[in-house]
This record gives structure tokens, C-alpha cells and sequence, in this order.
């Protein structure tokens, strides 16, 4: 018997995060975007094989997160400068 979860996320930049965390997935790992929210269906064979996986994806997803918001910042900033 297998454990899964099924963590919905809804974030402005779903595409771009959700391909950020593709690389990571296994077989048992699905990540695509649903309504403009990152959705990720994962399965393991253990509680605890599932418990640090889906601790694994939300850290990889937190971190994802702050790199699109920085470059975001950075876009916006150089735009602000090229327009003074």
C-alpha cells in the first residue's frame, strides 16, 4: 500500500515555478499547473519516505519562489533605471 499527497499551491508565477521544480521529480512525482496554481501529486511506498519528500518539494518550491521574486525585482529595477 502507497502513501500520497497532493499539495496545491497558487502563486502568481505558476508556470515559471512550477517548471523550476520539474527537474526534481521522480516516477512518483507529478508537477504540472492547474488554474494558475502549481499542483504536485506525489507518491511513496512509506510514510516517512513520503513525509520527506513532500518536505523536500516544499523547500525546492520556497526557494524557486524567492529566486522569481527577486529576478522580478531586478527586472523592475533595471526598467526603472533605463527609463530616468
Amino acid at each position: 500500500m502507497s502513501r500520497s499527497a497532493t499539495i496545491r499551491t497558487d502563486v502568481e508565477e505558476a508556470e515559471i515555478l512550477a517548471a523550476s521544480v520539474r527537474p526534481d521529480n521522480t516516477p512518483q512525482i507529478d508537477t504540472r499547473v492547474e488554474d494558475g496554481a502549481v499542483v504536485t501529486a506525489i507518491e511513496r511506498e512509506t510514510t516517512g519516505g513520503l513525509r520527506t519528500t513532500v518536505d523536500d518539494y516544499v523547500v525546492n518550491l520556497s526557494v524557486a519562489q524567492r529566486v522569481v521574486q527577486a529576478a522580478k525585482r531586478h527586472a523592475d529595477n533595471t526598467k526603472q533605471t533605463d527609463n530616468t
